[in-house]
C-alpha cells in the first residue's frame, strides 16, 4: 500500500506518487507543474483550463489540451475576447475540449474582463498572492499538500472582485501549485530541486479527483 510519499519510477528517480499514475503525466511533472509561470496570457490559460478541470479529472484536460489551445486562439487574451456568438457556439460542438455551456462563457466572460486589464495586471494580481517559501514546510507525503489555503481565499477573493468567474479557492489554489507561486512536490522528489525553467507556455492544474 502507498504511503503517499515519493516514490522511485522505472528509470530509478523518485517522483510525486501522481506523476506515475498515468504516462502523460511524467513530462507534465518533471517539465512544468510546480515551475514559475508568468504572463497574462498563460495565466489566463491557466485559469481557464482550472475552470474546465472542476468536477474532472486533470488527466482529461492534459490530454485535451491542444485541443483547447487551438479552440480558444492559443488563449491569447485579445483573440478570445473578441469572440462571436458564432464562435460559442462553435466551441460547444468542439469534441476537442470539454463543452460545458458555464464554463465556455465564464471562459470568454473572463477574457472579456481581462482585456480591459492594463498589460502585467493579471500577473501582478497573482504572484502578489505567492506565500513566503521560507513559511511553508516540505511537504512528505500528499496528506500534507492543502486543497486551500488562506493565500489561494485571498486570491480567489480578489479575482472576483475583479469580475472573473469559476475562480474559487480550491481553483485558486490549484492555480498557484501549477504556475509555481508554491511548491508542493513532495520531499524527496526529483523536481523539488530542479531548476525553474518554465515561462510563459505549458499547462495547470493540481492533481485532483484522479
Amino acid at each position: 500500500m502507498s504511503t503517499g510519499a515519493a516514490i522511485v519510477g522505472p528509470d530509478g528517480r523518485a517522483r510525486c506518487p501522481w506523476a506515475l499514475s498515468a504516462e502523460d503525466y511524467v513530462a507534465y511533472h518533471d517539465e512544468e507543474w510546480g515551475r514559475p509561470v508568468h504572463g497574462d496570457d498563460a495565466l489566463f490559460e491557466r485559469i481557464s483550463l482550472e475552470a474546465f478541470q472542476s468536477g474532472l479529472s486533470w488527466i482529461t484536460i492534459l490530454r485535451r489540451r491542444p485541443g483547447f489551445r487551438a479552440a480558444f486562439a492559443g488563449f491569447r487574451i485579445e483573440k478570445v475576447a473578441a469572440f462571436t456568438d458564432e464562435d460559442r457556439e462553435r466551441l460547444l460542438a468542439d469534441p476537442g475540449i470539454i463543452r460545458n455551456r458555464a464554463k465556455v462563457d465564464a471562459t470568454l466572460a473572463n477574457a472579456r474582463v481581462l482585456a480591459g486589464w492594463a498589460e502585467g495586471e493579471l500577473d501582478e494580481l497573482i504572484w502578489s498572492h505567492a506565500p513566503e517559501p521560507a513559511g511553508r514546510p516540505v511537504p512528505r507525503t500528499l496528506a500534507d499538500v492543502a486543497a486551500v489555503t488562506p493565500e489561494s481565499t485571498a486570491l480567489s477573493k480578489a479575482l472576483k472582485k475583479r469580475g472573473l468567474r469559476f475562480v474559487g479557492p480550491t481553483t485558486a489554489y490549484a492555480l498557484m501549485q501549477a504556475c509555481g507561486l508554491v511548491d508542493d512536490h513532495l520531499e524527496g522528489c526529483v523536481s523539488r530541486t530542479a531548476p525553474a525553467v518554465r515561462g510563459a507556455s505549458g499547462g495547470a492544474g493540481r492533481l485532483r479527483a484522479q
